[in-house]
């Protein structure tokens, strides 16, 4: 079969493609085996001295460290619950508040007194311009720093909490905002004739907003979302600013004592991906339900009609 993008390639070049495809695989072997392997084999990086407390359950710090290690995958994943949950809900509410601002700038008020519609004109503007500056400042500023303001600043106010709100609040702040503009992306992306539809329908605009927007857009943003929700479950690893014993917190305790920062590291980054990776596979099961759904009820309706009768009898 032909393509329209591009030529298919031959038996030649298929056969070049596969012998280089080879020769790079080699040389990525080779390139690892005398860059990384041997050099790390030289220093005794592979001995069981230090991989012996990760896996072999035999050592006497085996228990000791995979019971440190549960501990802090257990308040890695509790933060990044929380802080998943609390930013859809914001971002949800703010992305619906900055589409329905953005709906009454073009309101004249028609009905009221000159005075009240400019007030309630200049406070639309006012909350838009305000909702506008929130997004760009928390969304330019680095999660670290959110984190270490929020667990410094509310202090000053009064407001004492345990380590774990102090994160999820940080996490809240910046991915609320990113996927407060990611759902808003979404629904303005939408063909404009479903709010005109909406509006014909006698459908307020936030009506049009809430019933008929804001679940195709999530629908159609899944995706990106999946990908922001994958960097909250990450971000949790700047727990440690504010010494909460998150995994890589506990990764660097557990250093402190048994001296083997590569080992441990090495376990902390498989289980990092494979959590993500689950992650990211429940997202495209999701994906495919949905696309399911999408087809089912796009299925056309099928009616049995009766047959005509037959006319034209002899007379």
């Amino acid at each position: 079969m032909s393509s329209v993008l591009y030529d298919v390639p031959g038996p030649r070049q298929r056969r070049l493609t596969l012998i280089l495809s080879l020769l790079a695989t080699v040389l990525v072997v080779a390139g690892a085996y005398y860059l990384i392997y041997l050099p790390l084999d030289e220093k005794g990086q592979f001995s069981m001295e230090l991989w012996g407390p990760l896996v072999d359950p035999s050592n006497e710090n085996f228990v000791l460290v995979w019971e440190r290690i549960w501990v802090g995958i257990e308040n890695t994943l509790i933060a990044a619950a929380l802080a998943i949950v609390a930013s859809l809900i914001i971002g949800t509410l703010l992305a619906i508040l900055r589409l329905q601002l953005k709906s009454l700038a073009g309101r004249r008020y028609a009905g009221l007194s000159a005075p009240v519609a400019y007030l309630l004109r200049g406070l639309g503007s006012g909350l838009a311009v305000l909702t506008r500056v929130c997004v760009e400042v928390f969304r330019g500023l680095p999660v670290v720093i959110t984190i270490f303001f929020v667990a410094r600043g509310l202090p000053e106010f009064g407001v004492t909490l345990e380590t774990l709100w102090y994160l999820v609040i940080g996490l809240t702040v910046y991915n609320g905002v990113v996927i407060a503009e990611i759902l808003r992306s979404g629904m303005e992306g939408l063909p404009f004739g479903q709010r005109e539809a909406a509006v014909a329908i006698g459908l307020s605009p936030f009506q049009t907003t809430t019933l008929i927007l804001l679940p195709q857009s999530f629908r159609i943003m899944l995706p990106a979302l999946i990908s922001q929700l994958v960097v909250v479950l990450k971000d949790t690893s700047l727990g440690f600013i504010i010494s909460y014993e998150e995994t890589l917190n506990i990764g660097k305790q557990i250093i402190g004592v048994l001296s083997n920062p590569i080992q441990v590291y090495f376990v902390i980054a498989v289980l990092f991906i494979l959590v993500n990776y689950s992650l990211s596979k429940l997202a495209q099961y999701v994906q495919k339900r949905l696309a399911r759904g999408r087809k089912t009820a796009a299925l056309p309706v099928v009616t049995a009609t009766a047959a005509p009768a037959e006319t034209g009898a002899n007379v």
